[in-house]
């Protein structure tokens, strides 16, 4: 009996190690599987990007060849026609397209997490629409009074309009957690904003009205660098802020019990999530006007390529993936009827909307 005994003692001893050693080998297989498929994805996107960048500067009303290009770019040679253009009119453009579109991105991302909904983003719910409600009525009031619209006043607007919006429906929010009754409350804050903003403009005198007009369409044409420095400013902030959240962020996409227990400050967590989205919405709306879906579709795309959801990965991701979306639809908008150039909203709601459509539809068959 003593020599079963020690038998069986000596088959246990061994036993463990054979048999977490697959489960060991498994996780480093699948840890590196993850990390090497972030890697393709951000090689991908950065490939995409510089892609973007010479199609961008290439194409146009005059043809830019891509060695004339990186004679314009990285020694400052060749035509003084051609300088101009690159330096003037399209390296700004390229450059907003690219900040302005990661800002969507961040800030549909942050909404997203604070009503821990996949549908939630600055345009669908009426965010946008309530910063260009702020930002008509004073570029009108400024106008009309014959003082200069400096960009920081913009933003400021856009900022109060963008406030405005989202504690209303934070405050419904509250009372609404049925995903489509929330989606609902926002197009109709949407709508409200809309109208108000049509109000206005009625009794705008007819300069203004043009102005209004084409910026409240959606744009990235007419950037300088001023333009670019202003949002490099407010995007970086936006940004690295974000980055610095990605734990209490992370903590908070386990549930608000979990985050309180590892010491996030809730009602401070959600005030900065707030912020921070409608600062990144004013940004936009402030320069380029209200762009739709990219704040919904670009976080749904970028977490399913990563095939992770953790924000230290996601939160560049839709910086990268958001500007990236954008410079490819303002590419579109500029050469698809040349010379008639199309709003921005018009192309990213073409290629957003569907993949709403899909988000929407898959979560409905799985519930």
């Amino acid at each position: 009996m003593n020599d079963n005994k020690g038998k069986d003692t000596k088959v246990n001893t061994q036993g463990p190690p054979a048999a977490e050693s697959p489960a060991v080998g498994g996780y480093h297989a699948d840890s590196f599987r993850r990390r090497t498929r972030c890697v393709i994805v951000f090689a991908v996107m950065v490939a995409a990007f510089a892609v973007t960048i010479i199609i961008n500067i290439n194409s146009g009303n005059v043809h830019i060849g891509v060695g004339e290009i990186a004679r314009a770019i990285f020694l400052r040679e060749g035509e003084d026609k051609i300088l101009d253009i690159i330096w003037t009119i399209r390296l700004p453009r390229i450059i907003v397209s690219m900040l302005l579109g990661g800002a969507l991105a961040l800030a549909g991302f942050l909404l997203q997490t604070f009503f821990e909904n996949p549908i939630a983003g600055p345009y669908v719910l009426g965010i946008s629409s309530g910063a260009k409600m702020v930002v008509a009525i004073a570029m009108i009031l400024f106008m009309q009074n014959g003082l200069h619209v400096s960009s920081v006043t913009l933003i400021a607007a856009a900022f109060i309009g963008s406030l405005i919006a989202t504690m209303f429906i934070v405050a419904v929010s509250f009372r609404i957690h049925n995903m489509a009754a929330l989606l609902v409350a926002g197009i109709m804050v949407g709508y409200i904003c809309n109208a108000v903003t049509e109000f206005i403009i009625t009794f705008a005198e007819d300069s203004d009205i043009a102005n209004l007009h084409v910026w409240s369409m959606g744009s990235f044409s007419g950037m300088s660098w001023s333009n670019v420095g202003v949002c490099l400013f407010v995007v970086g902030i936006g940004f690295i802020l974000t980055m610095v959240m990605s734990k209490p962020i992370g903590a908070f996409q386990m549930g608000e019990n979990y985050a309180a227990s590892m010491g996030v400050n809730i009602k401070w967590f959600k005030i900065a999530l707030i912020t921070l989205s409608s600062l990144l919405t004013a940004c936009v709306t402030a320069f380029a006007g209200p762009i739709s879906f990219v704040g919904i579709a670009v976080p749904f795309l970028i977490k399913g390529a990563l095939g992770t959801a953790k924000p230290l990965v996601v939160i560049p991701g839709c910086m990268l993936g958001g500007g990236v979306f954008c410079m490819v639809c303002d590419v579109i908008a500029r050469l698809a009827f040349a010379p008639t150039e199309l709003n921005i909203s018009t192309v990213t709601a073409v290629f957003g909307a569907p993949v709403v459509i899909y988000m929407m539809v898959s979560r409905r068959s799985q519930h």
